[in-house]
């Protein structure tokens, strides 16, 4: 059996959630659910970044504790991946004691090996992106991420000796060229390692809202290097070392691309420090944009996923954000588009088939489902779908993998037009019609499952078949012919009742 370690970033505890970090979630769910599908040992984790400065500013401004903050505002992402039907198997959040363990672990083992060095850093500082800048990054004297201004900023800290590393990188780049997709962005971090490394300042004595360092106790650890270490504790990094050797040369980190830096060189050079291997794969997505800025609570210009949810239900929130947005590009968010796509493929085609289908087995064969023509033109249709379907799900495609899979509802519509069942007399043509249309079915609930679960669950059952989708396997449960039939159809509500444009 394979394994399959999939992260999404931590996300910041000072923030919301929204569109775009529902976006990396769903679609890291969306992995899961597949690698779950096709019989792999799966594991999903999720969870919130909750140290640094910022956050302890927001606290107080709010009259709380920083950890009562950090309660508070990881439990709201927690209630959003809940309403999005994330189906993680650990949250982890920073302020964890695990947590605290495996950092301090982890980094004095680089400090044991010699990659850290005390001095005195004086820099550019953006409290947004809890980052040093340089004045090449900023735009009109802002970050260039956040549009607010930088401060100059001096203490003494910590460094991890990230220069040591360049060479190191590059040869691993090297041995390991698909260890970044797509191309694009692994071209962009070999580009930051080529233009040169710097040492980069690791500890601060300016808030103590932090994992104190084990060597210097009037230190802190900087809430990136702390917060990268989040996909060792959740496999038991230095406490359980043969469930983290087990894990760890399965892990692929989902991360948007405006942290190549953070995990695309700084990570593996961490990693390197401290003696283990570097992560084995990155997807590095693009952002969802609004009116062509980035979505962020900054902006003014997040759209809630309850607010998504709520106008078009989880499913379809589901299908739009991995349908519409390949990953590692750039995606336009609005919601004459999300409309525009539940109405062509889950109202037109996927609703349609589904009533279509079970009212005419209602009628012409008594609400009892057929068994499907074993010589059918779409069991031909079926296989090639199931093959396109698992290949886009292994390449991390799920845009590709959905519109793979909705050739299979088209040409079934396309069938029914063809031989319209519904003005022919009931008897074997009929039946090995709609045997074959209600089998076409089974297979896209099954293919569909990762990104639509509750729907996919819902179409089996109107089909009357028992368990649930998901505890099928890929690709033997899709195999044409594994509608048996002689099971009672429910025509059901519409799936997804057509939307005003």
């Amino acid at each position: 059996m394979a394994r399959f370690y999939i992260t999404t970033p931590i996300y910041y505890a000072n923030d919301a959630p929204h569109v775009g970090t529902a976006y990396t979630t769903v679609n890291a769910d969306a992995l899961a659910r597949w690698h779950r599908l096709i019989g792999d040992e799966t594991k999903f984790l999720t969870g919130t970044d909750e140290h640094g400065q910022k956050v302890a500013d927001a606290a107080a401004k709010n009259d709380q504790s920083p950890q009562e903050w950090t309660d508070l505002k990881s439990q709201q992402f927690r209630q959003a991946w809940e309403a999005l039907d994330i189906s993680y198997d650990d949250f982890i959040r920073t302020t964890e004691p695990r947590h605290h363990r495996a950092v301090q672990h982890f980094l004095q083992k680089i400090h044991d090996n010699g990659y850290t060095e005390l001095g005195v850093y004086q820099g550019l500082y953006c409290v947004s992106c809890e980052d040093y800048k340089k004045e090449s990054d900023l735009v009109d004297g802002l970050c260039a991420i956040h549009l607010r201004p930088v401060e100059l900023l001096e203490e003494e800290n910590y460094f991890f000796k990230l220069s040591a590393f360049g060479d190191r990188l590059l040869q691993w780049y090297e041995d390991h060229p698909d260890a970044i997709v797509p191309a694009t962005k692994r071209n962009e971090a070999l580009g930051i390692i080529k233009a040169g490394l710097d040492d980069i300042s690791i500890t601060r004595t300016s808030t103590k809202w932090g994992v104190e360092v084990p060597w210097d106790p009037a230190h802190v650890f900087y809430v990136w290097y702390d917060a990268l270490i989040n996909y060792l504790t959740a496999i038991g990094y230095g406490e359980d070392s043969e469930r983290f050797e087990y894990w760890w040369p399965a892990v692929h980190h989902l991360l948007g691309k405006d942290i190549i830096r953070f995990h695309c060189v700084w990570w593996p050079a961490m990693c390197m420090a401290a003696g283990i291997e570097p992560p084995a794969h990155f997807f590095v997505s693009g952002w969802l944009l609004v009116s062509g800025e980035k979505m962020a609570k900054s902006g003014g210009n997040q759209v809630t996923p309850a607010a998504m949810v709520a106008e078009y239900g989880v499913d379809a929130f589901r299908y739009h954000l991995l349908r519409d947005t390949p990953l590692g590009a750039d995606g336009d968010f609005s919601f004459e588009g999300v409309t525009a796509r539940y109405n062509a493929d889950l109202a037109n085609n996927l609703g349609n088939l589904v009533a279509r289908v079970s009212t005419v087995v209602g009628s012409k064969c008594g609400g009892i489902g057929p068994a499907p023509d074993p010589s059918s033109r779409l069991s031909a249709v079926a296989a090639e779908v199931v093959a396109d379907t698992s290949a886009a799900w292994e390449a991390g495609q799920p845009h590709l993998a959905l519109e793979a899979t909705w050739r299979l509802i088209r040409e079934t519509n396309a069938e029914l037009e063809t031989s319209e069942p519904w003005k022919s007399e009931p008897g074997p043509a009929v039946d090995a019609v709609l045997g074959s249309a209600l089998e076409a079915l089974r297979i896209v609930a099954l293919l569909a499952s990762p990104a639509m679960p509750a729907t996919s669950a819902e179409i089996w059952r109107r089909l009357g078949l028992t368990g649930d989708p998901a505890q099928c396997r890929v690709p033997d449960d899709a195999a044409w012919g594994g509608y048996a039939g002689g099971l009672t159809v429910e025509r059901g509500s519409p799936l997804f009742p057509r939307r005003k444009e």
